[in-house]
């Protein structure tokens, strides 16, 4: 008898790796979650994953916790460390996950486009050690996230009637849900031939300040006003995040969103309203 083997999700007990383990999950998938801390993922478990104890930082567990694997889910982030320790991660990730029959890894939309964003810049240094490996490979590069507009730093000018972001009224931002970024990652871990050495940028919706703050308003059944944000308040709370919103501001990020919902319609892509009557 063949032995089925997991799908291995890193990150699990985060947002994009959560949203891929439940993806994965409801399509009959065994999943084996990836964690620091193993209680976290006690709503994975109910659902029926393996939860295996993994730290970037040891790489005796991660070569343990990918034992019995035949894919990987991997997802790094800078915050809470550094950009150096994102890289040292993930290139742990996908060392010891050269022998598996396929990485997908989500990096950022753009992050391919020399945008002198520190945490792109990082996931591309990632991606190229990727690219390196014999294993065949897909990276995600997911646009800015709608679950931001759920998250407590958008409450105070909420609160104030305002959706305030340091982003020109004009320039449309490109949005993902990130049970959009599971559902995607799911397909592709569980199609890998068709996704080999392909890069994909993840998107959803792509709508100006004013535009997301009538769709957030209309949610929360109060008007909300757009208030252009000074840069100077991203750069009081993060020079990386500051950068982010000037690329943002000026070059932008391009994302076809209407040649994914062509391509993949079996993602269910959320509008930026679907995701807020859902979520808000």
């Amino acid at each position: 008898m063949t032995q089925i083997l997991y799908h291995a999700v890193a990150g699990a007990t985060g947002a994009q790796g959560g949203a891929t383990a439940r993806a994965l999950l409801a399509a009959g998938q065994r999943v084996r979650a990836l964690t620091r801390n193993p209680p976290a993922a006690a709503s994975l478990a109910a659902l029926g994953a393996d939860v295996a104890y993994a730290d970037f930082r040891d790489r005796s567990s991660v070569d343990l916790a990918l034992e019995g694997v035949d894919t990987l889910f991997a997802v790094t982030t800078p915050f809470g460390s550094s950009t150096e320790a994102e890289v040292e991660d993930g290139t742990t990730l996908i060392d010891a996950a050269a022998g598996l029959r396929h990485i997908v890894f989500t990096s950022a939309a753009n992050a391919d486009r020399a945008t002198g964003i520190p945490h792109f810049d990082s996931k591309f240094r990632i991606e190229r050690r990727l690219a390196a490996q014999h294993v065949p490979w897909t990276v995600l590069g997911p646009a800015a996230f709608m679950d931001q507009y759920a998250q407590p730093w958008h409450l105070s000018s909420r609160e104030r009637g305002m959706l305030s972001v340091p982003l020109p009224a004009d320039k449309p931002l490109a949005l993902v849900a990130t049970a959009d970024i599971g559902a995607f990652a799911a397909h592709v871990l569980t199609h890998p031939s068709r996704f080999a050495r392909r890069r994909v940028d993840l998107a959803g919706d792509e709508l100006t300040g004013p535009e997301i703050a009538s769709v957030l308003g209309a949610a929360l059944g109060r008007e909300l006003r757009y208030e252009q944000a000074p840069i100077e308040v991203a750069e009081r709370y993060s020079p990386d995040l500051a950068a982010m919103f000037r690329y943002f501001g000026t070059v932008g990020m391009r994302v076809d969103v209407q040649a994914l919902r062509r391509e993949y319609p079996e993602i269910g892509w959320h509008s930026l309203s679907d995701w807020a009557a859902a979520y808000l």
